[in-house]
């Protein structure tokens, strides 16, 4: 049986290893979400970086279980009206298999629990079939951009990147 949930203290090291999998190395490559050809190296993130993001007022992971693995996440954060998605992966050997799109759903839900009238999300400019995949989830480019500086934890950028700002309302 497959779960949504919000995760725990318990589960900071399975995201890790989720949100570096699915992001960074030759790992990654076997799934479509891979940043592999932008941005060196194999760390998305750290244990340090999830819990701290973790334990922010506002801020919850939820995690998508399988039977015997963690294989999707989302984090989510309440900004004033809006709820910011974050740190978003689902294991690259389970692409395709409509994870993502339930993680989605289990997102909205849990932003309007929260009283959040939109969503929204940072994707790296370039990701054209990445921010295609969201508008086909109900998402929109605002049309906003904002810079994405090298911050010594995700890895060296191997071309300038931005960010565009997508957002569904609610």
């Amino acid at each position: 049986m497959n779960l949504i949930r919000i995760a725990n203290s318990a589960d900071v090291s399975r995201i890790v290893e989720l949100l570096n999998m699915a992001y960074r190395g030759d790992t990654s490559r076997k799934g479509w979400t891979t940043e592999a050809d932008l941005i060196a190296g194999d760390v998305r993130t750290d244990a340090q970086n999830v819990s701290t993001v973790m334990n922010m007022p506002g801020s919850v992971f939820l995690v998508y279980e399988g039977p015997s693995a963690l294989l999707g996440c989302v984090n989510l954060q309440k900004h004033h009206t809006r709820m910011y998605l974050g740190m978003f992966a689902v294991d690259p050997e389970t692409q395709g298999m409509g994870i993502g799109k339930e993680l989605l759903k289990g997102a909205d839900s849990h932003a309007r629990e929260q009283g959040s009238l939109s969503i929204y999300m940072q994707v790296i400019s370039v990701r054209q079939e990445l921010i295609d995949w969201y508008k086909r989830n109900g998402y929109a480019d605002t049309g906003e951009r904002k810079p994405f500086p090298e911050d010594g934890l995700t890895g060296k950028h191997m071309r300038e990147l931005e960010f565009s700002i997508l957002e569904k309302i609610l």
